[in-house]
Formats: C-alpha cells, sequence, structure tokens
C-alpha cells in the first residue's frame, strides 16, 4: 500500500455472538466503488484498535471473500456502529477520542436523540416552521394537557429507529382512549387508566409526545418522504428521495412494519423538490454546527392535508433504501465525500472533527 493509495476505516460492532454486525451490503459496495477509484476500505470494531494499527477485514472482489488483515490508522473513518449502547462503550469512546487527537476526519459523531434534536432544530426560525409540536414526557399532568390539546398524538422512544417502540393514541369526545401500535389497538376509559398501565414504560425509557399530523394521501393512504443526503464541499446535496404509503396499518410506514414504497416521480412537484433542497442544506448545517460533522444523514418528511410539510425525524444512520438507484448514488456520494475529505485534511489540515 503506498502513500497515494486513500484508506477509509469503516466502524461497525461485534454481535453477541462475537461476529461483525452491520450493513454488510452496503460495506461490500462501498469496498467495490473505492478499488475503483484507487482507494481501498476495511472494516473494523473498536474492540480491534491498538495504539499502532488496527485489525480489520477488507474485501478481495476477485476472491469474493473477506480476509483480516493488520492496517494502520486510516485517512478517514466512517462510522456505521449500529447500536446506540455499542456506541456509548468505553471502547468506542476511546476510539472517538484518539481520532480527535490523531486529526483523522469522523462522521458520522453519533446517534442522534430524538428530543435534542427538535430543541436545536426549534432555534432555527426558517427550520422551526416544519417541525410538529413536541414535548419531553415528563408527567402525567402534562401529557394529558398535550393530548387535550391535539386530540391525537404519537409517542417516540427518543433513542430509537426504524419505528420500533412507536405508537399513537388518541382522545375522542367521551375522554376514552385508543392507542395503536404496529401490532396492537387497546382502548383506555380514560387517560389515567392509560398512564396507570403506562408510565414506567414511557419514564424508563425516556418519551417525547408529538402532535399526530394529518397525512396528505395517495390511493386512499397516507404516505411521507424519507430523504437521503450528503455532504459536497461546504454544502449538503439532495441523494434522493423514497416515497413509503402506510398499508396494513398507519401508525409508521416503514417497510418492516408493512409500508410499501412508490416511485417518486409519481409524486414529484416542484414544491416537494424545493422543500428538500431547503431542509437539506438547513438541517445538515445545524446538526453539523452543534453536534459534529455530519457527511450523511435522512430525514422523515411528510406533507399535511392542508398542504404543510413537516419534519418528523432526522437520522443519522439511514438505512438501506430500497430503490436501487438511491444506494446506487449514496455509494457513488460517500465515495466521493471520502475523497473530498482526505483531499481537503492534506491541503488545509482544518476540517470539523467530531467535538464531544
Amino acid at each position: 500500500m503506498n502513500d497515494f493509495t486513500p484508506l477509509i476505516g469503516i466502524v461497525t460492532s461485534r454481535k453477541l455472538n462475537g461476529t461483525i454486525g452491520g450493513n454488510g451490503p452496503l460495506f461490500l459496495a462501498l469496498q467495490k466503488k473505492l478499488i475503483s477509484l484507487n482507494g481501498i476500505s476495511f472494516v473494523f470494531t473498536p474492540e480491534d484498535v491498538s495504539e499502532e494499527y488496527i485489525n480489520g477485514y477488507t474485501f478481495f472482489p476477485e476472491e469474493n471473500q473477506w480476509r483480516k488483515a493488520r492496517f494502520p490508522y486510516p485517512d478517514l473513518v466512517y462510522n456505521r456502529i449500529p447500536f446506540r449502547k455499542s456506541e456509548k462503550e468505553e471502547n468506542s469512546q476511546k476510539l472517538f477520542s484518539i481520532l480527535k487527537e490523531k486529526n483523522i476526519p469522523f462522521f458520522n459523531p453519533c446517534f442522534i436523540d430524538k428530543y435534542e434534536l427538535f430543541q436545536l432544530l426549534k432555534k432555527d426560525s426558517s427550520i422551526a416552521q416544519y417541525l410538529p409540536e413536541t414535548i419531553l414526557v415528563k408527567n402525567e399532568k402534562d401529557l394529558f394537557h398535550f393530548l387535550k390539546k391535539f386530540k391525537g398524538i404519537y409517542l417516540k422512544p427518543v433513542q430509537s429507529s426504524k419505528g420500533k417502540g412507536i405508537f399513537r393514541i388518541r382522545m375522542d369526545s367521551h375522554s376514552e382512549l385508543l392507542l395503536e401500535g404496529i401490532n396492537r389497538h387497546t382502548r383506555y376509559p380514560s387517560f389515567t387508566h392509560f398512564w396507570n398501565e403506562w408510565n414506567e414504560e414511557l419514564l424508563l425509557k425516556t418519551y417525547i409526545a408529538q402532535e399526530e399530523i394529518l397525512s396528505a394521501e395517495y390511493e386512499g393512504t397516507r404516505f411521507d418522504f424519507r430523504i437521503l443526503a450528503h455532504a459536497n464541499q461546504e454544502e449538503y446535496i439532495l441523494t434522493g428521495v423514497g416515497v413509503r404509503l402506510s398499508q396494513k396499518q398507519d401508525v409508521t410506514t416503514h417497510i418492516p412494519s408493512g409500508g410499501r414504497l412508490i416511485p417518486y416521480q409519481q409524486l414529484q412537484s416542484n414544491d416537494h423538490d424545493e422543500f428538500f433542497q431547503t431542509i437539506v442544506s438547513k438541517v445538515g448545517h445545524a446538526i453539523t454546527a452543534h453536534i459534529g460533522y455530519f457527511g450523511e444523514f435522512s430525514i422523515d418528511a411528510g406533507l399535511s392535508q392542508t398542504g404543510r410539510y413537516y419534519i418528523f425525524e432526522v437520522n443519522s444512520k439511514p438505512m438501506s433504501f430500497d430503490e436501487i438507484e438511491i444506494e446506487e448514488s449514496k455509494i457513488e456520494n460517500l465515495c466521493k465525500l471520502f475523497l473530498q475529505l482526505i483531499n481537503q485534511k492534506k491541503m488545509h489540515e482544518n476540517l470539523p472533527y467530531l467535538e464531544n
């Protein structure tokens, strides 16, 4: 390996059985693309890091297999640790400190807490207009008044992804409650009955409550947008947009929960395009300025029945998109960004790094 071969480290974590976790198809696609650009990548976990070198795995396309090898510290690290718990462990935090000390470009810095994100974005008036009303669930009284105000709300764990743990509650004119989750429908005669059953879960795991937005519909079902973005030089660009329709249940449109995708072209409009470009830039700069350098993120957004746009969530470790063209663009933009950051570091030595 010569000095002119960019070396990219992809950090992930191990499963309970000791095998490497994370998005294998993504790691494979990145390695193949980087080889075509005269670069190389390797996958490693924080436990594989020593003071002088890192033990990792790299893919050899001609042999169609992964091989274990010893690598020097890379020119850049791409954080794909898939579990929040793993990212908070001592080995992971030690790795992040070493990268900062060695001045090695690094993204993305961490998972995003949903309430911290809301507070952060709320400070920017140009973004705040797109945010549903949101509170942190702290006690029975505040949650009751919030539900009474909106009649329908979503409850979401502040640290979750892929729609896990999300449910919706609605209050009817008799103050009875209907709780709906991906696989459950439960009625409660009053808010007190609901709170008595759920308060421990809501307070221990830390939840936010978010006003329910009555979504615009396509072919009779609600839909929302999955927006993928990447950094490019000093700006953020739109990589792709997916549309997700609710199907068997309408609490969430996530594909694993029964949602269905349609091509964005079926809904495309100038207004949609302008909204995407606007929020990609504003959200990207906001989270990078306050949390740390984000080279990649996705946004869950929607359109209300009244024609108003909303931002529901921002994800720092985007899931794979089912749309092949979006995945291909993702690989292109990631590899382009890897090389940009490495070149900038070599030229200027003043890149943004992980901030604690």
